[in-house]
């Protein structure tokens, strides 16, 4: 394709490259590349793979059309009459899409023509009812623009009567707590004629959604309403908008003899941004267990791609203009730097978040956490930091002891206090009420690695990274491995997980000491004085006691761990 310029592929690179960058002008040239849909008028006769594959992509191009539409007309002033352009080809292209109307009216009252804003709600809302889709939002963001942009009330006409319905004060909405939300559309059927792939797929959406709502960390539209729009055969970017949701999941299952392929993707709805995307393919011994391993990974994988997308965004905005969703991400950001003073941003930012919204029960696990830290790694007076880790996992339990999170802090809370049975028991519920909870299955292994069962410890450890392969805290999890198996007397094993956690981004001072103890108990005594003098860069009076002191291991650990210091000169 050198030297040639080929449309698709120019959306294609604007829109990976983040479109919200672009100015008026590159995205007036990239507005006027759409003409009609993707190949129109190309078909093949008896190829459905063609024929999916062209409907998957117009799809993805409208989306991407109607994401530029409103970058630009966001962009122009609201006396410029391109803006009514654009916006009248965006509502073509997503006439559900509540973004679109609101843009409209708000330009409609900027340029103080109520009556033809009066009469735009009122039709909108005969659509809208008309498929059983709320527009109440839309009748409150016409009062609000009227609000500001005449201040006059709401004279009588088509929609007048609609509008005098009572309302939360505008201050009261804006202050509603936020979670990012997501929809899970139906997944597609691409099996082979005559597979029973078709009566796999709604089981498998259906499970998805039931665990992504256990997590409890975001709004899930429910399974009724995307299957009704599914049913209406209302393409995915136009459902995200219809919803008013921030992330919308899509997917392809197949059955090809005894495989099972799934194919899922998670896209931003105001980019059309495809975040993440997987294939799963499984061989179709037992297709319960298959489900549920799928489905298992697939969740993880979603609330991973959110969390990491929400962090990122979070951090680019001033701290002043947070709410309490960004500064509990914004907060996140910090917590996994894995250094004192990240983690003393981290607090500040929980605190922000908890003050904003006392009943987002994951702040309030986060700010435990950033105490737990602080307990951990001797960054504070031990005893005063194990009662306050103690205490704001109580509050995160108080308000909502459905959230996982909030039992995986006060597991991790009582395991400082040395209560590790009472520990195992409430990181024990964190993965019952959410079986997708990495978090908690890492926790587990790393109560169980010190001093309880290390064959337990082994498999929660394996299990959270089959479930969150890239999470900040894989260092843990490998650690926590490696630490097992000392217990089990497996040195050569132990000395190669614990290179791999000292390895990892943010690997911290305990985490090295694993290494360097674990590469001393195999014999690897050089590698194991290296790791020991790359501490002692930072910490120079770190020893093993520091490191015995950090963790609660069993009486015999405590005697291998001592035996391989005195070898590399750590006692």
């Amino acid at each position: 394709l050198d030297g040639c310029f080929v449309d698709g592929l120019e959306i294609a690179q604007a829109m990976q490259s983040g479109i919200a960058r672009l100015g008026v002008d590159r995205l007036r040239t990239l507005a006027a590349l759409f003409a009609g849909d993707f190949l129109d008028g190309m078909e093949i006769d008896r190829s459905p793979q063609l024929n999916s594959w062209l409907v998957a992509q117009r799809r993805r191009l409208r989306a991407c059309h109607a994401a530029i539409l409103e970058h630009l007309a966001a962009q122009l002033p609201a006396e410029s009459d391109e803006v009514f352009a654009h916006l009248e080809t965006w509502l073509a292209l997503a006439p559900f899409d509540r973004r679109a109307h609101e843009l409209l009216l708000d330009t409609l009252a900027r340029r103080g023509r109520m009556r033809e804003g009066d009469e735009h709600l009122g039709e909108t809302a005969r659509v809208f009812d008309a498929e059983g889709l709320d527009w109440r939002s839309l009748r409150d963001a016409w009062r609000d623009a009227r609000a500001r942009h005449a201040g006059a009330a709401v004279p009588g006409g088509v929609a007048a009567r609609a509008l005098a319905a009572p309302q939360a004060p505008v201050e009261a909405r804006v202050a509603a707590p936020r979670r990012a939300s997501i929809a899970v559309m139906p997944f597609a059927d691409g099996s082979e004629q005559g597979a029973p792939g078709g009566q796999l797929a709604p089981g498998l959406v259906h499970d998805v959604i039931t665990r992504l709502a256990k997590l409890r960390s975001l709004f899930v539209i429910a399974q009724g309403t995307v299957f009704a729009l599914g049913e209406r055969r209302v393409a995915s970017a136009e459902v995200g908008r219809t919803l008013d949701v921030d992330y919308v999941v899509t997917g392809l299952l197949r059955r090809q003899g005894a495989r099972l392929l799934v194919n899922v993707e998670l896209a931003e709805t105001r980019t059309a941004h495809v975040v993440w995307a997987e294939v799963f393919d499984q061989q179709l011994d037992d297709t319960f267990l298959v489900l549920d391993e799928i489905g298992n990974r697939i969740v993880a994988s979603i609330a991973g791609e959110i969390e990491g997308v929400e962090r990122n965004r979070a951090i680019l905005k001033p701290p002043s203009s947070l709410d309490a969703w960004e500064a509990h991400h914004r907060g996140l950001w910090h917590m996994y730097r894995f250094n004192r003073a990240d983690n003393e941003r981290a607090r500040g930012f929980f605190e922000m978040a908890v003050h904003l919204d006392p009943t987002f029960s994951r702040a309030h696990a986060g700010l435990s956490f950033t105490h737990w830290q602080d307990a951990f790694q001797h960054w504070e007076e031990r005893e005063r930091a194990v009662d306050r880790a103690f205490k704001t996992a109580g509050d995160s339990l108080a308000v909502d002891d459905r959230d996982p999170a909030a039992h995986w802090a006060m597991g991790r809370a009582l395991w400082l206090r040395g209560q590790q049975e009472q520990s195992i028991v409430e990181l024990g519920t964190a993965v019952d009420l959410s079986p997708n909870f990495a978090l908690g299955h890492y926790s587990l292994a790393f109560v169980h690695s010190q001093s309880g069962d290390p064959q337990a410890a082994i498999a929660a450890s394996d299990h959270s990274r089959h479930l969150s392969p890239y999470d900040p805290l894989m260092f843990g999890m490998l650690g926590t491995r490696a630490m097992a198996l000392v217990r089990l007397g497996r040195f050569d094993e132990a000395a190669g997980w614990a290179v791999k956690a000292a390895a990892r981004p943010n690997a911290h001072a305990h985490i090295l000491a694993i290494a360097a103890h674990c590469l001393a108990l195999a014999g690897r005594l050089d590698e194991a004085r290296s790791y020991a003098a790359t501490i002692r860069k930072s910490m120079a009076a770190y020893r093993v006691d520091d490191f015995l002191e950090a963790f609660r291991f069993s009486p015999d650990a405590i005697a291998l761990f001592r035996s391989a210091a005195r070898q590399i000169g750590f006692d």
